[in-house]
């Protein structure tokens, strides 16, 4: 099938990020969002962005050119005559799965439902639908513009040209897409979020400061971002959503969220997008 119309319904942190990759692949997005104000600044986020990478020779394109790509409204219904839609709400089953009804009643028969979910069942949202054979998983990575994985999750019925069709969509947006089965938060947040977890039961026992924590991985393991910092970029409530999916799918305690992790949710202190997490912003 032939991809080149695509629906985001989310306009938050990852919403605008794959509304922003697959503008600049070419494809025509209507950015969807209950609130103007949300899409307002999605829009406002993605031409700075755009802009960056300009100056930066990372893309040729001109960003208005890509802006022209994105069309953003608020109503869902819009996506009527999209040929994929991805859904990029919060980690929430509950909201996804209406989201997923929504879609299915809304979209053409030969359009493909794909989630942006971190960790939770394909399988299950597929049964939603009255079209799990065109349900799938694209699992991009934050931020967007900027990671080149996604992995793709094919649900327990989704067809193999399904599967064919959105990886032939990740490669067109210039990812690398890695099929993995739908199982709990599937391969990179099932190793990556555990990591996270233990980081925070560290700064818990005072074991180290939150700075001196994410100096030794990246010192000692290479890594670019410390967990903690991580954290807060990925989301704190996100963290959380993860680590609970894990807790419940397994039931193993080496996947019990840490106390202050809940803690700092309950308190709003949600990362990045809260202006304060583990650090301030």
């Amino acid at each position: 099938m032939t991809i080149e119309h695509i629906g985001v319904v989310g306009a938050g942190q990852m919403g605008l990020g794959i509304a922003q990759v697959l503008a600049t692949a070419g494809f025509k997005v209507t950015l969807v969002d209950l609130k103007q104000n949300v899409l307002d600044n999605a829009l406002t986020t993605i031409n700075h962005s755009l802009s960056k990478l300009k100056k930066k020779a990372l893309i040729d394109s001109d960003p208005q050119l890509i802006i022209d790509n994105i069309r953003c409204c608020t109503e869902i219904n819009e996506l009527a005559d999209c040929d994929l839609a991805i859904e990029a709400a919060p980690e929430d089953e509950k909201i996804k799965s209406t989201i997923f009804r929504q879609l299915d009643e809304i979209c053409q028969s030969s359009c493909i439902i794909a989630s942006n979910t971190s960790s939770l069942s394909i399988t299950r949202l597929a049964a939603q639908t009255q079209r799990p054979e065109k349900v799938i998983g694209m699992h991009f990575m934050n931020p967007v513009p900027m990671m080149n994985l996604v992995e793709i999750i094919n649900g327990l019925r989704t067809d193999k040209t399904t599967t064919a069709a959105i990886i032939q969509v990740a490669e067109k947006a210039g990812k690398v897409a890695i099929p993995v089965k739908d199982k709990p938060a599937f391969v990179l947040n099932r190793i990556l979020l555990p990591m996270i977890n233990e980081a925070i039961f560290i700064l818990e026992e005072d074991c180290a400061s939150a700075e001196h924590i994410d100096e030794i991985m990246k010192l000692g393991a290479s890594q670019p971002i410390g967990p903690l910092a991580l954290a807060d970029l990925i989301g704190l409530d996100t963290c959380l959503s993860i680590m609970k999916v894990l807790y419940e799918k397994f039931s193993d305690p080496k996947y019990r969220p840490a106390p202050l992790l809940q803690q700092m949710v309950d308190a709003g202190y949600l990362g990045r997008k809260s202006q304060r997490g583990f650090y301030t912003y």
